[in-house]
C-alpha cells in the first residue's frame, strides 16, 4: 500500500490524528470527513481533513483555505486528477471529485454555510470565489469494527 502524507498544516494534521483515534467520530455538530488526493506534482498520496455536507448520495465539501487568497493544494490537486479516496467514519470509499457547476453552486454553498457557519466569514475575507467540491461515490469498502 502506498504512502499516504497528512496535511503539513499543523492543526489539520492533529485533526486527522484525532479522527483515527476515535475511528471517525464526528466532532459536535460537525461532520468530518478525510480526503486523499495524488499531488499534481509529486504525485505522492496527500490526505486532509475537511467538513461535510450532503446532497443524496454525494459528499460535499468546500475549497475554502480558511480564506485565503490562493486555493487549498487538496484542490488543486483534485483538479489535476478528480479520483480520489474518501473516509467518512470507519467506511472508506473511492470517488470522483468534480467543481458544482454555477447552476449548483448556490444551493450547495447554503448547505456548506449551514454545516459550517464561518465559511461565509471565509467567503467575505477572499476575492476568489471558494470552489465547491462534489464527492460522488464509485465504489464502497466498509471496514467493520
Amino acid at each position: 500500500m502506498p504512502e499516504v502524507h497528512d496535511s503539513p498544516n499543523a492543526w489539520v494534521a492533529e485533526h486527522i490524528r484525532r479522527f483515527e483515534e476515535t475511528g471517525g467520530r464526528p466532532r459536535p455538530g460537525v461532520n468530518d470527513l478525510l480526503l486523499t488526493t495524488r499531488g499534481r506534482k509529486s504525485g505522492e498520496l496527500r490526505r486532509t481533513a475537511l467538513v461535510y455536507g450532503r446532497d443524496g448520495d454525494r459528499y460535499v465539501v468546500a475549497a475554502s483555505n480558511r480564506g485565503a487568497d490562493r486555493h487549498p493544494a487538496w484542490y488543486l490537486n483534485l483538479l489535476a486528477d478528480p479520483n480520489v479516496t474518501v473516509q467518512v467514519g470507519k467506511d472508506t470509499f473511492t470517488a470522483r471529485a468534480r467543481r458544482a457547476t454555477a447552476a449548483e453552486r448556490p444551493r450547495l454553498w447554503r448547505l456548506m454555510v449551514s454545516a459550517m457557519p464561518e465559511y461565509a466569514a471565509y467567503q467575505e475575507q477572499t476575492s476568489r470565489e471558494i470552489p465547491v467540491v462534489l464527492l460522488e461515490h464509485l465504489s464502497m469498502s466498509a471496514e467493520l469494527a
